[in-house]
């Protein structure tokens, strides 16, 4: 009888209002703390950034790790997804027999968006993960107070190279996945759909202006930044053994998505009106 009278005041409990806007209320509190923290800690990567010397070869190590390592999955990535937005797109405009609009709509779509978002999206998963584990395992195994008892600043060590980095390869493999993704639309157009050669690449590349391209690659600076911010800020939040290495990272991961999707919304409608 008691154990009944139990389990009926923990169901209205979790029935309540007053429960509910308390988890409400410690979910606004915990994303205002890594809100503020992650800002703290961009804020001090670009102060050391101005104010110190550039580790190069940490730098370009990482660069490989986060450029020339991912070349593989972003040309996958890139080449089925401007395959299936040709085929999509040609099922459509057949209606109004404007398949040869096909490249046009390619194009632009990849180069304004799909390139810049899809690639930030398989680094975030590939590299923003990495990042975070690796700092994490530093964290619980106690090598970041180490360096903190060496005099050594663990931002100018770890977070600096991974920052400049992805900043940079960030905007290099944006460059490679909108030629991979219209490469791939060129295939399907030209050996499935019956578009000449010759009129897809004109019709590529008279339907891009400057701004279009300009606008995806200004957008792959920023994902690079917040990947980078964001696995180091968790990494170095991480606590509680192998399992909470496993809890920063996936943290780390959705974080960065969201906020990838975020600022791709933010900075599109900026490009729109402006």
């Amino acid at each position: 009888m008691a154990s009944t009278e139990r389990r009926f005041k923990s169901l209205r409990r979790l029935a309540s209002i007053e429960h509910w806007l308390a988890k409400l209320g410690e979910f606004f509190l915990l994303l205002a703390f890594h809100a503020g923290g992650i800002s703290l800690l961009l804020i001090q990567t670009i102060r050391t950034i101005a104010t110190t010397k550039l580790r190069w070869s940490s730098t370009l190590n990482q660069m490989n790790k986060i450029g020339v390592m991912s070349l593989p999955l972003v040309f996958l990535t890139a080449l089925f997804t401007g395959m299936v937005l040709s085929l999509q797109s040609a099922y459509q405009l057949r209606l109004f027999a404007a398949e040869q609009f096909t490249a046009d709509l390619v194009s632009l779509s990849t180069v304004r968006e799909l390139g810049p978002v899809l690639t930030a999206m398989v680094i975030a998963g590939r590299v923003g993960a990495s990042i975070a584990a690796e700092i994490g395992t530093m964290k619980v195994t106690e090598q970041i107070d180490a360096l903190k008892a060496l005099a050594v600043d663990p931002v100018r060590y770890l977070v600096i190279p991974r920052f400049v980095a992805a900043f940079f390869m960030l905007f290099v493999l944006t460059i490679y996945a909108d030629i991979i993704g219209i490469f791939g639309g060129y295939i399907i157009s030209v050996f499935k759909l019956g578009i000449s050669s010759h009129q897809y690449i004109k019709r590529s590349i008279n339907s891009m202006m400057l701004k279009d391209v300009m606008t995806g690659l200004i957008k792959a600076f920023f994902f690079g930044g917040i990947i980078s911010i964001v696995g180091c800020y968790f990494g170095f939040k991480t606590q509680g053994g192998a399992e909470g290495v496993g809890r920063s990272t996936t943290i780390a991961v959705v974080t960065a998505l969201v906020l990838i999707i975020a600022s791709d919304a933010f900075f599109t409608a900026i490009f729109y009106f402006f």
